[in-house]
Parts: C-alpha cells; structure tokens; sequence
C-alpha cells in the first residue's frame, strides 16, 4: 500500500468565464421535479425552468436519481440557512437529448450521469489536480447552490424530469451497467471508493468497514472488488447476516470487548460511515502500523475524544475523505462496471419520496433508494424555481 496515491488526470481545464448566456426562457425547457417549499412541506409537486444549452452544456432527459442521506437533512432545512424551494438529488442517470455546439465528447442518446458537482473554479489546485471537490474557491453543488457561471441561479437537483449541466462535470455510464442501480453510484460509490483507492488498497489488505448503509454497503462491495479481506464492525448482531451475503469475510460486533480485542492489529485501514456520534479509539487499536481510519460518516453531534496515544503507538492516521472528483468518479464507474459492482436500491415513484425519507431516517432500507423519475407529474404551464 502507497497512501497518497496521486488523482487521475483533471477532466476540467481553466476557462474563462461563459459569456454566451441565452435569453431567460429562450430554448429552456420547463421540467417537472419534487421538491420542498419549506423545512415541513414534504416535497411537492414542482416546475423548475432549465436554461437551454450553452455551448459547452449537456442537456439530459433524467431517468433515475438516486436518494442520499443529504437530501433529507437540506430539505427538511436541518443544516440551516436554506433557501426554498429546494430540488433534491445528486445520483443523476439519464439520456442526452440536447447538447451545445461546443460539446464533441457526448452525443444525443448517450446515456450519462450527475454527481454531486456541477462547476468549480476550474483554476485553483485543487481542481487542475483533478479534485473539483476540494475546490480552494468553493465547487458548486447540484442543487442548494449559487451557480456563478449562470446568473446566480440557485441549482436545483434530480427529482426531476431533466437537467443542463457543463459537459465538463457529466460522467459516462457504462452500459454494463443497470442505470437505476448505477445512480447511487455517483456520491456513495465513490465516497467510498475515493479513499480506498487514496490509500491504494489492494489484494492482501484488510479494510474494516464501520456501519452498513448506504455507505457501507458499497465500501464492502469495492473494498471486496479491490481484493481486500473485509471486515465489517457493527453494533447490531441483525446486520451479520446482511454483512457475509454482501462478501463480508468477517463481521465483528463493537460492543463485545472479546471480539474487539480479538481484532487487534489485524486491519490496515478502515471506512468509517457512521453518521451518529461513536467512540473510535477501540477502532484505532484494530489498526497495524501505519493503518489509517477515513471518516466519511458526519456525526450529527461532538464525537467522544480521541486518546492521542492510540494513533501515535502505531503511526496511524485519522483523516477524512469528501466524495471524488470527476475524473475519479468516471474511474470509479469504469471499475464498477468492471467488477460487476452496483448499489442494492429500492425504486420509488415520485408519490412515495416522503415515505422514504422516514425510511430513511427510521433506517429501513437495503440500501438505498432511487426515485424513478418517470413517475412525476407533466410540468406546470409557469416556473416554481
């Protein structure tokens, strides 16, 4: 294992500002979507105007988007300061119907994918070494975010029937791969992958996965493709049996003192996606030397402190890792496609988001949900957002 493995190549270059900004409503198209009008409104139904294609923009007919943990926190206006109304959905797969005169790379018909990133600065570091999500002057999101390059428009997300988004921030999607099951792919596969690949994990290592949701499910799967031993760590003895039929070679119950002990040294590195507040320093003492412990989980509340002499007997490290960039996220279906890997979902119509976002939070869901965007309703005559 090499940690600090380098980022593939940038997809996204420098480029000044677009100035070819049509006329509002010229071209555009209205799109029918779901979303929230305010932190208790559930999400309704919704028209949202699309900008018509720039030169370098991919306009796509969505067919899937995917359900992430983020979007019930941003609609039901948990992390504050929102702005309404609000489109959720980052897991975008769909066919290209239009695209701008400068697009080469992408074609009517071609099915594609949305991330959670639509534009960034395009000149910092961070973005010409490929990592548009650690952008130094802020990347923009797929829904919830000013859109500089267009107006300072607010982005609206998937839940909807189509989107404009720069070709530079459009992914390929494998037709090996299932388009529903590949959506969530797109910010839980590669949250995941993102770091197992950092740390260059390979056959012989082995990964501990902390929780199986949506997360850690697909930490398994990867960690498992990669070649890894897998061992995941739970606190409910109802997930042994989900862990081992995902490839799990070992499942380890973190609230037995035995079987924690018993899993000393014997990890390399470990995915943490636990979204709750969680002591890690027995974690930490699974760890070999120079083992390291990634944090992809955002605990609600403070975290139990760490005993520094946990990382410094053995040269650990505890770092955090924040989705991919484009070009790794394209690296991340090519492999999947490869390897055969894809998310386990449920498809929802448009008329079940609410019950799913309960679901969600209740935890009752193998493992991910994915709205099928044909079930929404025909847009209205006039613009929500």
């Amino acid at each position: 294992m090499t940690p600090g493995r380098p980022v593939p190549p940038p997809l996204a270059k420098p480029i000044e500002p677009a100035a070819d900004l049509p006329a509002s409503g010229a071209d555009g198209l209205l799109a029918a979507a779901r979303g929230a009008v305010s932190p208790d409104s559930g999400l309704v139904p919704l028209t949202v105007a699309r900008r018509a294609p720039k030169t370098d923009d991919v306009e796509i007919a969505i067919e899937f988007c995917g359900l992430c943990h983020s979007d019930v926190h941003a609609a039901r206006g948990e992390w504050g300061g929102q702005t309404y109304p609000l489109i959720p959905g980052h897991e975008i797969v769909g066919r290209v119907s239009r695209v701008g005169a400068g697009v080469t790379d992408f074609a009517v018909g071609d099915r594609v994918g949305v991330g959670c990133i639509v534009d960034s600065c395009r000149e910092c570091e961070s973005c010409l070494d490929g990592l548009e999500q650690y952008c130094e002057n802020g990347m923009t999101g797929t829904y919830g975010a000013t859109d500089r390059r267009n107006g300072d428009a607010m982005t609206q997300g998937g839940y909807s029937s189509s989107i404009v988004v720069d070709r530079r921030y459009v992914l390929r999607i494998p037709d090996a791969l299932d388009p529903a099951a590949a959506a969530p792919l797109l910010c839980a596969g590669v949250t995941t992958y993102s770091p197992l690949r950092h740390f260059d994990v390979e056959e012989g290592d082995v990964v501990g996965v902390v929780g199986l949701g949506g997360l850690g499910h697909m930490a398994v799967k990867l960690a498992k493709a990669m070649g890894a031993r897998v061992v995941v760590f739970t606190t409910s003895e109802s997930k042994v049996a989900a862990a081992l039929e995902l490839g799990a070679d070992e499942v380890v119950l973190s609230r037995d003192a035995d079987a924690m002990a018993g899993a000393n040294r014997t990890i390399d590195v470990i995915i943490d996606t636990v979204a709750a507040p969680h002591d890690l320093n027995g974690l930490f003492r699974t760890l070999r030397v120079d083992g390291a412990l990634f944090q992809l989980g955002l605990p609600s509340g403070e975290m139990p402190p760490v005993n520094p002499r946990t990382l410094i007997r053995r040269r650990v490290a505890y770092a955090g890792s924040l989705i991919g960039g484009i070009a790794e996220t394209q690296e991340m279906l090519d492999f999947c496609a490869e390897h055969g890997v894809l998310a386990d979902i449920e498809v929802v119509g448009a008329h079940q988001l609410d019950e799913a976002y309960d679901r969600m939070v209740a935890g009752d869901v193998k493992y991910r949900f994915v709205l099928d965007a044909g079930t929404l309703q025909s847009p209205a005559k006039e613009a929500d957002a």
